[in-house]
């Protein structure tokens, strides 16, 4: 389904639980025509509705982690493919640790662009994230993959480049947030993730 067609049948919905309540005269309950969805909302094919984009997420740790704070609402609104601009922050950011700019560039050419790549011509098994930087893997990501651990095991330690590493992998004090397991199980249905706590 297009956004446009969603736009319109979402507000179309709106519109029906104002009308649902008004009934024809012969007792029938109406919905509205897609005309009077159009002019309560506008007419998704016009020209002139653009969004205002607020967030830009891919890899995880990349905009919260490896971006200087101040550029930040600049990330937030960019796309995918502005490598230029922000990949040299996050190699920037690596070798401000004193790590290696090899390894720096190997993470730079694996997180940009900034977006999850999905081969789903490949077994999940293999899937992983960051596991394109590493040997038999093809990338996605699983719910299950500590991204965190990973990110920060990938830039502090000697997983990738033994050089100057903080710690071992996946050990503190660096290479890991120290969070073990989810507080509540991923449920074996779509959307799989668990209410958000209130």
């Amino acid at each position: 389904m297009s956004w446009k067609h969603f736009l319109r049948t979402a507000a179309a919905c709106a519109v029906s639980g104002l009308l649902l309540a008004a009934c024809a005269d012969d007792g029938a309950l109406t919905a509205p025509a897609e005309s009077q969805a159009d002019q309560l909302v506008g007419d998704a094919n016009d020209a002139d509705m653009v969004y205002d984009q607020v967030d830009f997420l891919g890899n995880p740790l990349v905009s919260e982690v490896t971006i200087v704070k101040a550029n930040h609402d600049q990330y937030n609104r960019t796309q995918p493919y502005n490598t230029a601009t922000f990949r040299p922050q996050t190699e920037a950011f690596v070798t401000g640790f004193n790590r290696p700019q090899a390894l720096a560039s190997l993470l730079g050419s694996v997180l940009y662009p900034d977006m999850l790549v999905v081969d789903a011509t490949k077994s999940p098994a293999t899937a992983g994230w960051l596991s394109w930087a590493l040997a038999n893997g093809y990338g996605g990501r699983k719910l299950t993959d500590d991204v965190v651990d990973v990110g920060l095991t990938a830039i502090f330690s000697s997983l990738l480049n033994p050089t100057n590493a903080y710690c071992a992998p996946f050990q503190l004090p660096l290479c890991t947030d120290n969070v073990g397991a989810n507080d509540v199980a991923f449920s074996p249905t779509f959307p799989y993730l668990a209410a958000p706590h209130l």
